[in-house]
């Protein structure tokens, strides 16, 4: 008699060799030899399932998946092909395991040679894609993962495999995380206007978009996951934000995601500083506008006048008083 855990395993394995069949045929463009972007995508997919970062089927476009496309590409691609995310994301979806979900049922604007105009587009029309459950649920275990990971690589990328498993001196992250740490803003805009000039308009979009996620990720880590204002705080045992990174002078204009330039607000006063219903003084003490009307309760903003903001621990990191005064002068309502 056959045990129920062997009808399972049959059952996988019956699954295994039906992706693994798919993963083998991907449709791409045979330019340079085979356009590289699709088994890049899935490749990165399934390294955000082991890192926990990605914990369900539904796959949203984050600075994380982004990164990790492009910290692979670097890794294996050897073609003029271009890095660009957008382009697999959007094409999977001729893919049978892939699937787009977009915004009101809203058809994505592409391009007259049928492809995606750029990243941006690609967001405003998007709410996820859809990855097979079947197929998310296999690559919930270690073993298939690896099975899918080399498959892809000796499918596509027999030259370069052996790179995939060695390590960088300093990841990409690590590399945009020192910058956005450590310089200026005169020196980090003059970097992001060099990349304008160098990368193409697609990539310079996903160059900026993967930079602001660095810059969400490390002002909240570096006031403790505190509001610097209201000093709320709020953790979960899974990889839920509920603080802010808020720009004090806004990226469009300063072009600084320097870790001088932002300060961790909870969302509702994230939301009254870019307004300018509250801002900071130069001794880090909060101004709040005399042209608001508000009832009394817990969540007024008025109570936070004149009220020190929590700091963090390196004075290095502290909001820069010229980024303050820009807001002073720029944004708040007198």
């Amino acid at each position: 008699m056959i045990s129920f855990e062997k009808i399972i395993s049959n059952l996988d394995e019956k699954a295994i060799y039906h992706y693994l069949k798919q993963f083998s045929k991907l449709r791409r463009d045979y330019k340079f030899g085979g356009a590289p972007h699709k088994p890049i995508l899935l490749l990165a997919i399934i390294q955000l399932i082991e890192k926990e970062e990605i914990n369900s089927n539904f796959i949203e476009i984050t600075p994380e998946l982004v990164l990790e496309f492009k910290e692979i590409w670097s890794k294996l691609v050897e073609t003029p092909h271009l890095c660009n995310f957008s382009l697999p994301f959007y094409h999977l979806k001729s893919e049978p395991f892939w699937k787009l979900i977009t915004k009101n049922g809203i058809e994505i604007p592409t391009t007259s040679s049928n492809s995606i105009k750029s990243l941006s587009s690609l967001q405003e029309n998007l709410s996820y894609a859809q990855l097979d459950y079947e197929l998310f649920h296999l690559l919930q275990n270690k073993e298939i993962r690896l099975i899918f990971t080399q498959a892809l690589l000796d499918q596509y990328f027999e030259n370069t495999k052996n790179n995939f498993y060695q390590s960088n001196q300093i990841d990409l992250f690590t590399q945009l995380e020192n910058q956005i740490l450590t310089e200026n803003r005169s020196e980090y805009s003059e970097r992001i206007e060099v990349l304008k000039n160098k990368l193409s308009k697609e990539e310079f979009q996903e160059e900026i978009f993967v930079r602001g996620g660095v810059f969400k990720r490390e002002i909240p880590k570096i006031y403790k996951y505190q509001c610097a204002i209201s000093e709320m705080k709020i953790e979960a045992t899974r990889n839920i934000q509920m603080i802010d990174a808020c720009h004090i002078v806004p990226f469009a204009f300063s072009k600084n995601d320097t870790i001088t330039n932002g300060i961790s607000l909870s969302p509702n006063l994230h939301r009254a500083f870019d307004r300018g219903l509250i801002t900071i003084n130069n001794d880090y003490t909060v101004v709040v506008t005399s042209k608001i009307i508000e009832n009394k309760s817990a969540y007024s903003i008025s109570q936070f006048e004149g009220k020190r903001i929590l700091l963090p621990q390196n004075s290095n990191y502290y909001p820069d008083p010229e980024n303050l005064k820009w807001h002073r002068q720029e944004r708040f309502i007198l």
